[in-house]
């Protein structure tokens, strides 16, 4: 798997698409988009039978370049990334920092795109998916983007560490509809691998998240919450909705609230339930080190649950979260 690293050095686990699987996405967008422009075609012409020559040309090449160019460009933007063959390939173009591409960069593609794959019929961008390490066509290159694989075995995907248990169901009511699928792919692959980076580049790749997610949602993050414990509580709140709907509020994640789960401790005054414990960071050797546990915050510790013990144990220790209290 050839990595994508950011600007601020940090690898993200995304699978560059190669040729096969684009190809099959290319044909599928050639099919619908050539059958469209023949159906059109033959309807303006029987529209445009009385007019002369040199209109009937013009009027075909504006079909041309709004059917074959215009339309494919203004899909990916709407998308983000996803045309008809691309999501049924399971496929996406993204930046080449992982992020959602905008429409300079599906129209940099799009013209370089007339080319590589119209007037070549897709060798010139054949030969340059074969060269390239990474599977890019010279429209990528030439825009930054890359197209990505967005199934991946679900066996091989890294867990999420749980969120503070003081942020469990914080934001239960919090709009979550306008967060684009591409923001929550970084979020993930950025928390998966918090673990493993630089204090300061964790943080600061965590307050960019943060500040895109805040302005999807329209909300502001809580004052004191550090970046990263803001986007694993939010996540956890998304997946447990995921939950809810798909299985019923019986099998619903860590990290709710809303119907169906319990208050959060910051509302009710009292502690709830977590999940186990996570192991910490991976070490150089790739082992994982064993998990450091974090005290609850000032403003919940005076009302404490009661510890589970057992004859001849000492008491359960809180579970662990990767997460630092707020002072």
């Amino acid at each position: 798997m050839s990595a994508l690293v950011t600007g601020d050095a940090v690898v993200l686990g995304l699978r560059p698409a190669r040729l096969p699987s684009r190809a099959l996405a290319l044909l599928i967008d050639m099919v619908v988009a050539w059958a469209t422009y023949l159906i059109v075609s033959f309807a303006l012409l029987l529209a445009t039978a009385s007019l002369d020559d040199a209109a009937q040309a013009a009027i075909a090449v504006a079909l041309f370049v709004l059917v074959l160019v215009g339309a494919p460009i203004a899909v990916e933007t709407l998308t983000h990334g996803r045309s008809l063959g691309k999501a049924a390939c399971g496929l996406r173009v993204v930046r080449d920092d992982g992020g959602p591409i905008r429409f300079r960069h599906a129209l940099v593609r799009g013209a370089m795109g007339v080319v590589e794959i119209l007037l070549t019929f897709g060798v010139v961008a054949c030969i340059a998916s074969l060269v390239s390490e990474r599977g890019r066509r010279i429209g990528d290159v030439f825009a930054g983007t890359l197209v990505v694989r967005e199934r991946v075995p679900a066996g091989r995907a890294a867990s999420i560490p749980p969120p503070p248990p003081w942020l469990m169901g914080r934001f239960a009511g919090l709009d979550l509809s306008a967060v684009p699928d591409a923001l929550w792919l970084a979020i993930r692959q950025y928390l998966t691998r918090m673990g493993q980076l630089d204090a300061q580049v964790s943080w600061t790749m965590a307050a960019r998240l943060a500040d895109d997610l805040v302005a999807r949602t329209g909300a502001p993050a809580p004052e004191g919450v550090p970046p990263a414990a803001y986007l694993a509580a939010v996540m956890a709140e998304r997946q447990s909705r995921d939950a809810r709907r798909a299985f019923g509020a019986a099998h619903a994640s860590w990290g709710g609230g809303g119907a169906g789960t319990s208050a959060s401790p910051v509302a009710t005054g009292g502690a709830s339930a977590v999940g186990p414990a996570v192991p910490g960071p991976l070490d150089k050797a790739g082992i994982a080190a064993a998990p450091t546990w974090t005290a609850a915050p000032p403003h919940i510790a005076a009302a404490p649950s009661a510890p589970t013990t057992r004859p001849g144990s000492e008491p359960d220790s809180p579970p662990a979260t990767g997460f630092t209290p707020p002072a």
